[in-house]
């Protein structure tokens, strides 16, 4: 049995599974507010401990347990990037009881997943060249931007981490360099594309809509965000027409994610597609496919034609940097004590 963890800024995702015929089987998962812990092994223990419904879990038959979490991981040490909480394996392999604990990048975690995914859970944005092979872009918009490089070896995709989402926000028009210097002097100082190609970025870029262009927001969606996640009203908005401030907020988001992406696809020369993870464009499908996300990923001048031949899909199950942690954990705990329950599921 593999423990597998997607820990985010919001929410911690943890997952129990096992192997049936050399592919991955979900036995539970459960979602907690992170806001509400104090720390990992918290919430990891509360999930293994069960309640009256679901039995405690017997720690001595997990195998292994592999986390993906938000920032860089350096000899199995990380703080996090949107919580107070510094993590160590050594210490979480003490806290909880579970010989082999490891921490990799959530965007790793994301990239080790895709192999896993059904081809129902991937949305093709873009065609591009399907039978194309080689290195791949993964980018995420959530609570934060994400990134990662995927590398072909031959024979299969190699997940590097990258916090290339932290890089400076690069405005294209007259309109995103407005955007730029309002978030410069809301933020005294530097911009980074996360400021713009996130949740946060989305609330950002409404501000900027609002309080320089003066696009009229009304009274009830003024009092609709109040009363609700402002992400989602300003999506939903933008998506059934019902205001102007929403659908041009959107589009602003959506076109400097496609710029983004595109720089990504670029730098890694990604011939094997761009992958789009978080939490935003699955949910926001008709934003995506708008048009506005693939005008500025295409729009790179002379490398145009090159960016044209790259697919573009969207990761569609939220379980996939979960699925990509267990992989991961099974695959290193095999290495490590010469047992591999991927293996064993196949005889």
């Amino acid at each position: 049995m593999i423990l597998a963890g997607d820990v985010g800024g919001t929410k911690v995702h943890l997952a129990l599974y096992d192997f049936t015929g050399g592919q991955l089987h979900p036995l539970r998962d459960q979602k907690f507010p992170a806001h509400q812990f104090s720390s990992l092994d918290e919430v990891v223990n509360k999930f293994l401990s069960g309640d009256e419904s679901i039995p405690a879990t017997n720690r001595s038959e997990i195998l292994a347990a592999c986390f993906g979490c938000p920032g860089p991981v350096r000899d199995g040490r990380l703080k996090l990037t949107n919580l107070p909480w510094t993590l160590d394996v050594r210490d979480l392999s003490r806290s909880l009881q579970i010989k082999h604990v490891l921490l990799i990048n959530d965007l790793e975690a994301n990239g080790y997943g895709i192999p896993e995914l059904a081809t129902d859970k991937i949305f093709t944005l873009h065609e591009g060249d399907k039978d194309a092979v080689g290195h791949r872009g993964l980018v995420s918009a959530g609570t934060g931007l994400g990134q990662a490089l995927l590398i072909w070896d031959g024979k299969k995709h190699n997940p590097v981490p990258s916090e290339g989402g932290h890089c400076d926000f690069a405005a294209r028009s007259t309109r995103e360099i407005a955007l730029l210097q309002y978030l410069k002097n809301k933020l005294n100082g530097r911009v980074s594309f996360e400021r713009v190609v996130s949740g946060l970025g989305i609330k950002n870029v409404y501000g900027f809509l609002r309080d320089v262009e003066k696009i009229d927001e009304p009274k009830w969606l003024c009092d609709r965000m109040a009363a609700e996640d402002p992400n989602v009203v300003i999506g939903e908005c933008a998506e059934d027409g019902s205001s102007s401030i929403c659908f041009e907020t959107m589009k602003l988001f959506a076109s400097a994610y496609g710029a983004e992406a595109g720089n990504v696809a670029l730098k890694v020369l990604a011939t094997g597609g761009v992958y789009l993870g978080g939490g935003i464009a699955p949910k926001r499908l008709k934003t995506m496919q708008n048009g506005f996300f693939m005008q500025a990923f295409l729009d790179k001048g002379r490398m145009s034609a090159l960016l044209q031949s790259m697919p573009v899909r969207i990761i569609l199950d939220e379980t996939c940097a979960l699925l990509g942690a267990a992989a991961y954990a099974e695959a290193r705990a095999a290495e490590l004590s010469g047992i591999s329950e991927r293996a064993a599921s196949l005889k």
